[in-house]
């Protein structure tokens, strides 16, 4: 089954994609939704630039939806399609176990014609993640809520020692809820590390978030 991949840069997309690839499945694009006033993707903070990285590392098409909140699930369903076009028979997303996040996401999917297919539904949380690090992956931690976890873990690899502290907070240890989010760096499915370089810490009020950007070569 050919499929487009509703991509975050994150751990739980990421290894939604690996899973797909693995059963056989071929991705035909990554779809990014930008968030065009702060010039980066929505969510796990990656601007245009790390973007390309992110096509490149992983040989596929880049589908970058710039688009504002209010618009958003209708320039989703217009890059849905666009998807499509290109073959996609369905579109993959790395939800874990929230309904109504998949329920919006099949309705997207629905509106453009494509099946909604999530790999990673309803499995332990736990197992995910140390999954990730038994496949290799680099998994930087880009952003946590300072409420709930140190702000010395901003710019880790997600390891076994900072899953553990994670874990002693007594917070998801997936992160799902938004008590931290990843930029996967390197991985089985990656045909080159991204090159990174990482910076200061920046308080958004309950968020904090580690600079990161694309290195020099």
């Amino acid at each position: 089954m050919k499929f487009v991949m509703s991509y975050s840069c994150g751990k739980d997309s990421t290894l939604a994609l690996h899973k797909m690839i693995e059963n056989g499945h071929e991705p035909v694009a990554l779809l990014v939704m930008f968030n065009q006033e702060a010039a980066r993707s929505y969510f796990h903070g990656a601007d245009g630039a790390m973007l390309q990285e992110y096509a490149k590392a992983l040989d596929l098409p880049l589908l970058l939806t710039p688009t504002t909140g209010e618009q958003y699930h209708l320039t989703m369903e217009q890059s849905l399609k666009k998807a499509k076009a290109m073959g996609a028979q369905a579109a993959c997303f790395g939800d874990i176990d929230i309904e109504g996040n998949r329920a919006w996401s099949r309705e997207r999917c629905e509106n453009a014609g494509l099946q909604a297919v999530f790999p990673l539904w309803q499995r332990d949380r736990e197992e995910i993640v140390y999954e990730l690090i038994r496949l290799g992956y680099r998994c930087l931690i880009k952003s946590i809520n300072n409420k709930l976890l140190p702000k010395s873990l901003l710019g880790r690899i997600l390891d076994t020692p900072a899953v553990e502290e994670i874990k002693r907070r007594g917070i998801d240890i997936c992160g799902e809820n938004g008590e931290y989010h990843t930029l996967v760096m390197d991985g089985p499915i990656f045909q080159t590390p991204i090159p990174y370089q990482t910076g200061g810490c920046l308080d958004f009020g309950d968020y904090s978030v580690v600079e990161c950007d694309v290195k020099p070569h």
